[in-house]
């Protein structure tokens, strides 16, 4: 079976016949849709035989689409290039993308789930990765949301994973050239490569126009602070400990700091509380009093405050940010989760309430409506929003956290029977 399209083999699956009959099937990468363990149980269930390697006897290599599949050193995992290896030896090696393979196997519901949009705090529980990481990597442009429900942008979790993944590997000392010829290795099979290449540009071509001061890159002309990856030696420049290069501006850093514009301050703001640096609270406050009222620099003032652990700065901040704006879905959301967690609990649904009223497909507001509902024992009408919220997320922690309430309503209606 090595080139009948993947839509033929499907309806075939239909009439009755096991699409997999006689496949050896092996996986590689990490699959959007389920694990691999669930992906091999699918597999004998179409007829075929699930394998651990990839070896002559393989006749299908199945590339998972969360992130890419790619080694620490950068390089395409060894599945895959051992299959390339026997293709090139005249092996008949089948190698498709996990869409591919979920339609082969009649699973398009699962295809679809892979393709769902996700809001920045539930990438945040997906992927490990902070929300305010998330959401300066959209204000660079590195990720873009699909759609925005007022301020409120939704992502396409392949987008953030491959983001994610290509920091983590330049992070790790891996060349910008190595990715690329990894990437561009992996374009027969995997979609939309050019998206990362552009993702891999945008992060390392300004490695050559930046210098380095004591906190970290920086643009000379603008002051901007920019990700810090892959820090490169001017020809002259002598090197210092660690690899870093002297720079003649690092003396006037801090001096020139009082001629910063409104924007360098938030960019500073928004590199230190990605930190986790209390130093934010007062480059947010520098920001606002060129604009006062301005309701995202309250709102990244709250975020600031609430990590300090300044609570009432926090509450108040947030309640600037949604007087100024009334359509501040993520304001209204982080002020709801505030209130429940200084036991303020009636306070925190009527936050959530003005949320789904602005938005009322907004799955973080159902999750967190669900949880303090449950939390005064009012089971009942929080099980309709973990219902809901399960609608957009089947896979993510608080997928999980929402079945598992669900499952215990359930037991405790039926034992109240």
């Amino acid at each position: 079976m090595s080139d009948r399209p993947v839509e033929a083999e499907a309806e075939e699956l239909q009439a009755g016949s096991p699409v997999l009959q006689g496949e050896r099937v092996a996986f590689t990468g990490t699959l959007a849709s389920m694990t691999h363990r669930e992906a091999h149980k699918i597999t004998a269930q179409h007829g075929g035989a699930a394998t651990s390697d990839v070896s002559r006897q393989t006749t299908m290599l199945v590339v998972g689409e969360e992130g890419w599949p790619l080694e620490a050193d950068g390089k395409p995992s060894q599945k895959w290039q051992h299959a390339a290896q026997l293709r090139n030896e005249g092996v008949a090696i089948r190698i498709l993308n996990e869409s591919d393979w979920l339609h082969l196997v009649n699973l398009d519901g699962q295809r679809q789930e892979a393709e769902r949009l996700y809001t920045p705090a539930m990438l945040s529980e997906l992927l490990d990765v902070s929300a305010s990481t998330i959401r300066s990597w959209e204000r660079v442009g590195l990720i873009r949301p699909v759609r925005k429900v007022y301020r409120l942008p939704y992502f396409d979790f392949q987008e953030v994973s491959s983001a994610r993944r290509i920091v983590a590997l330049l992070a790790a000392g891996v060349s910008r050239k190595e990715l690329e010829e990894s990437l561009e290795t992996l374009r027969s099979v995997l979609k939309d490569v050019d998206r990362p290449l552009a993702q891999l540009e945008m992060l390392a071509q300004d490695s050559r126009l930046l210098y380095r001061d004591e906190i970290g890159l920086i643009e000379p002309r603008s002051g901007q602070r920019q990700f810090d990856f892959e820090p490169t030696k001017p020809p002259d420049e002598p090197t210092t400990g660690g690899g870093h290069f002297s720079n003649p501006w690092r003396i006037d850093h801090k001096d020139r700091r009082v001629h910063w514009t409104t924007d360098e301050w938030f960019h500073e703001g928004c590199r230190q509380l990605e930190q986790n640096d209390p130093a934010a609270v007062e480059s947010f406050r520098m920001c606002l009093m060129e604009k006062p009222g301005d309701p995202e620099l309250n709102f990244f003032l709250a975020e600031a405050l609430y990590r300090s652990g300044k609570l009432d700065g926090a509450v108040e901040r947030y309640y600037a940010a949604v007087e100024a704006d009334h359509n501040y879905l993520e304001a209204w959301t982080q002020l709801g989760c505030l209130h429940s967690e200084r036991g303020e609990l009636q306070s925190a649904l009527d936050a959530f309430d003005i949320a789904l009223d602005l938005h009322p497909e907004y799955p973080d507001a159902h999750w967190q409506k669900a949880d303090v509902l449950g939390q005064l024992n009012r089971t009942v009408e929080a099980i309709p929003h973990w219902r809901k919220y399960l609608e957009h997320d089947s896979r993510g922690p608080w997928a999980e956290q929402a079945r598992q309430r669900l499952l215990a309503a359930d037991r405790s209606e039926e034992s109240s029977e």
